[in-house]
């Protein structure tokens, strides 16, 4: 009986006919786009990724030019990517890198993964395929195929099962070929070794897979033990003159920090916040239907209030925090997802 090829051989014959070889920042060889593409691939998948890295590059085209953009562009650029930490960990990465390393983006696992933003498996995956290095990687994808390959029981997220898994990954990464194997393990669960569905008749890897002998490849990885998610609430206020609007911007600490908002109302009436505020008073109001939007730990309820406030705008000075934003122009930075679909709604139906 004829012994079959190692897991990485297996691997990397598949991923010559079939792996993926021409998304954006693998057409160069470029430290910089690798590690942009790398830092917005983390909870995104690929083909929501690809148009905003597009632009993202289009606008900062190295690193030095992303360190000396103003956090606003930067944010401006992410918006509707979400998690934005990681756009804020990307850019005093990149200030890092230009003050620390002259531009050059370093190529030791020390000083990558001392960059803002940047683990154990994102610095794996760059310095993989960026340098050639040998360096495993552990993804959300590795963890599916590994765990599944091995039927390693348990939720990747408990220490136990994460070293379990990086033993693996580590034994299984080939000292050559190592970028090569490294972007075949990541398309083998983005393509085929799916969350849902898996196509384990088209698996490199599927003779030996004990989950699929064991017909239980569903089971892996294991779920996070579920909980109820928590429903927290809050009041937003769209305060609006001439064709304006009032936004100001979010501490950088906590939810959307360092993108520009609408208000919230921490209790009191609109016509005390108009009054305190703005120094103006409410000429009229409308409360809106509550908006819900999902975070990963919990669900948030915004009631939306429209006022038509009575003051000029030369009441209220624009600074680096606040401004009276044009309906219509373009945002003066990053704007969360459920306040831009507000924003939408307040231009439609002032244009009725």
């Amino acid at each position: 009986m004829t012994a079959l090829p190692s897991f990485p051989d297996r691997l990397l014959a598949w991923f010559d006919d079939h792996g993926r070889k021409d998304l954006p920042w693998q057409r160069l060889k470029d430290p910089y786009r690798i590690w942009v593409s790398e830092i917005m691939l983390q909870q995104t998948q690929v083909q929501t990724v690809i148009p905003y890295f597009e632009r993202f590059v289009q606008s900062f085209p190295d690193v030095v030019r992303l360190a000396n953009a103003a956090q606003d562009q930067v944010l401006q650029h992410w918006s509707g990517l979400g998690y934005y930490a990681r756009a804020r960990n990307l850019h005093r990465a990149a200030q890092v890198i230009r003050d620390e390393y002259g531009g050059v983006f370093p190529d030791t696992r020390e000083a990558v993964t001392e960059l803002p933003g940047v683990g154990r498996s994102t610095a794996g995956a760059i310095l993989s395929l960026a340098f050639d290095q040998h360096h495993a990687i552990l993804d959300g994808n590795v963890k599916r195929v590994l765990a599944r390959h091995q039927a390693v029981d348990g939720w990747p997220g408990t220490t136990a099962v994460a070293k379990r898994l990086w033993d693996i990954a580590e034994s299984n990464t080939p000292a050559e070929r190592t970028a090569a194997y490294t972007q075949a393990i990541m398309d083998l669960g983005a393509t085929l070794c799916t969350r849902s569905r898996p196509a384990c008749e088209r698996c490199p890897v599927a003779a030996d897979c004990v989950a699929r002998s064991t017909m239980s490849v569903t089971v892996y990885p294991g779920r996070k033990p579920k909980k109820d998610k928590p429903l927290r609430a809050t009041t937003m206020v769209i305060a609006r003159h001439d064709g304006h609007v009032y936004m100001e911007r979010r501490p950088e600490a906590g939810i959307w920090g360092g993108l520009w908002s609408l208000p919230e109302l921490a209790g009191g009436s609109v016509e005390d916040w108009c009054s305190e505020r703005l120094s103006t008073e409410v000429a009229e109001s409308d409360a809106w239907e509550l908006l819900r939007h999902s975070f990963s730990h919990y669900d948030l309820d915004i009631q939306p209030i429209v006022v038509r406030v009575a003051a000029p705008l030369s009441k209220v000075a624009d600074s680096c925090d606040v401004t009276w934003h044009r309906l219509g122009d373009e945002l003066p930075g990053g704007v969360a997802a459920p306040v831009n679909k507000l924003l939408e709604k307040l231009e439609n139906v002032s244009h009725d």
